[in-house]
């Protein structure tokens, strides 16, 4: 039997909205309290206790697989509960960016790597292309110049540099080698196609045409789109944020925002505050930047899990730019660390195809591999 998170509904997200709904859920702190890390894995464990009761199969062993945010909550699952699941597959999940366990300034670096090691031309257009588009946002006219150049809905464009850098991190995020449809649709390598485009001889020099060419592979892969809507193409509205935005705020702080000036993207130094203003007037909490590592470790992890931990295998691909707070280390024989140069977010849980490269097929022959030992020596140790 397996327990999948992805299919399991996280509460407060789809249709598992408590309170009668989303109007009462999400009102005030009071209601949203219970939406945490801590009560969702008490969840599944209750769930799977549950159905295994159902279905008459106690002595079925059980493994968790998640990706991202996913993959955190299978291998916290599996150090909170291993009565309840016999292993975890944790893929892309960042267990290390919290608290001061890596730069934040990790995350802004592996993109802007993604980027330039396509092409050093594309990263250079990029990373010059930001004053050109508030030097023309702050000048009469030019709202209605970026509109006409990338095909926007309105002439309202204040957010169109969030926009462009959206499409960018999610590109680097999402550069899978095979045609996909995760945030949107994209082709095999999304950030080779992006930069193509950038580089383009026929738009010149022309920043902003060759920008467009880029979001057009993101935004517009499929052809279908007349215009862009910038204030609704975006992941907020394609999976939806309302539940995250109060973890965020509350325990899930994951510092990401820090710029360096070699960065693709503006310069930007890190600040522990940047996020409480908001969370403070939105919400009226604080955030509690030190709680999830009080409650699941982080701090001296090898030391720590190598003499209580046991079957979670952490799945990272180095294009992915959170695998920057991933476990990149086998932490004992059963705290296997699998690392793919080529690897983006979660590629090895993504479906099959026939165009999947050999190393992806690797990647899953193994990790059936690992599982089936795990499962095996349940089984054997039953016997006694």
């Amino acid at each position: 039997m397996l327990i999948c998170f992805w299919q399991t509904q996280h509460r407060y997200y789809g249709k598992s909205i408590p309170f009668g709904g989303e109007d009462v859920a999400y009102s005030n702190a009071s209601t949203l309290g219970y939406l945490s890390v801590t009560q969702a894995i008490a969840d599944f464990a209750t769930l799977i206790i549950d159905m295994k009761k159902n279905l008459t199969s106690e002595d079925s062993p059980v493994v968790a697989f998640g990706g991202s945010y996913g993959g955190m909550l299978a291998a916290w699952f599996r150090l909170k509960y291993p009565h309840v699941v016999l292993g975890a597959l944790a893929s892309s999940a960042p267990l290390l960016q919290f608290d001061d366990l890596v730069s934040p300034y990790t995350f802004y670096n592996i993109v802007t790597d993604d980027f330039r090691s396509e092409s050093e031309s594309c990263y250079r257009t990029i990373k010059s292309s930001w004053k050109e588009l508030d030097d023309t946002l702050s000048r009469p006219g030019g709202p209605k110049k970026l509109a006409k150049a990338f095909k926007t809905c309105s002439d309202e464009v204040s957010n169109l540099p969030q926009w462009i850098e959206e499409a960018l991190v999610y590109g680097a995020m999402t550069d899978y080698p095979t045609v996909s449809d995760f945030l949107t649709p994209l082709p095999a390598y999304p950030v080779k196609q992006m930069c193509k485009s950038i580089d383009n001889p026929t738009s010149g020099n022309d920043t902003f045409a060759r920008l467009y060419g880029a979001m057009n592979i993101y935004y517009n892969y499929t052809g279908k789109a007349a215009c862009f809507d910038i204030d609704t193409d975006s992941l907020d509205d394609t999976v939806g944020t309302d539940g995250w935005n109060w973890q965020s705020c509350t325990e899930m702080i994951l510092p990401t925002e820090g710029r360096s000036e070699e960065s693709m993207f503006p310069a930007n130094k890190y600040s522990d505050d940047d996020n409480a203003g908001f969370c403070e007037s939105y919400y009226g909490v604080a955030p509690r930047p030190h709680w999830i590592t009080t409650e699941f470790g982080g701090h001296d992890i090898r030391r720590v899990l190598k003499r209580f931990g046991s079957n979670i295998i952490f799945f990272n691909g180095l294009r992915d730019p959170w695998s920057g707070g991933g476990v990149l280390k086998s932490l004992n024989p059963s705290l296997i660390a699998m690392v793919i140069p080529q690897g983006a977010h979660h590629v090895d849980l993504r479906y099959s195809t026939k165009e999947d490269p050999i190393w992806l097929q690797n990647v899953r022959r193994k990790e059936i591999n690992i599982i089936a030992g795990w499962i095996n020596q349940y089984y054997a140790d039953s016997k006694f």
